[in-house]
């Protein structure tokens, strides 16, 4: 083994350089392509009223092409060797590991919100999600942090049957929202 081998900076001008393929970035290409052409092929089936100019599908479609055109960029500029740089913030430690507890305690408090806001409804399920993800990054003020997912779980509610005009499901509350 020679110093070449071990040391690419010290590698002679006539050694090409070997390019190193991020297949993690051909991956999200790939997936965003599949998403893009499945938002357009769902966007396809959605009814369109006689009165209305723009549709239900002038969105989707928009989301669903732009999703295809990106992830077609990304697998081009990966296959030309673009590589995405590391991140460089000064609160970012690049040497730590993933905190994998505080990942799945917030995969646990969705689960529960999704699994739960039917019964319970938006109100009380949007209340715990706030609070337990608070909760799971680290504070521990468990009751100020249960008051202001009440404000921010009730307010959102109101926001999006009021103002939206769009109802969310009132679960045990119905009667009372």
């Amino acid at each position: 083994m020679s110093v070449h081998d071990t040391h690419p900076e010290t590698r002679p001008e006539s050694e090409p350089a070997r390019r190193r393929v991020d297949l993690g970035q051909f991956g999200l290409a790939a997936f965003m392509v599949v998403v893009g052409i499945y938002t357009i092929i769902d966007a396809a089936g959605l009814d369109v009223g006689f009165a209305d100019p723009v549709g239900p599908r002038v969105f989707p479609y928009v989301i669903g092409t732009g999703l295809v055109l990106v992830g077609v960029l990304l697998a081009v500029a990966t296959a030309r060797g673009s590589q995405p740089e590391p991140e460089e913030g000064e609160d970012v430690d690049l040497s730590s590991s993933a905190d994998w507890l505080t990942v799945l305690k917030l995969v646990a408090v969705l689960l529960f919100t999704v699994a739960t806001v039917n019964l319970l409804g938006w109100a009380i399920s949007g209340a715990v999600l706030f609070a337990g993800a608070a909760w799971s990054l680290g504070s521990r003020t468990l009751v100020r942090d249960v008051i202001v997912g009440l404000v921010l779980a009730i307010g959102s509610w109101y926001a999006f049957y009021v103002g939206l005009g769009i109802p969310l499901t009132p679960g045990v509350l119905d009667g009372i929202l």
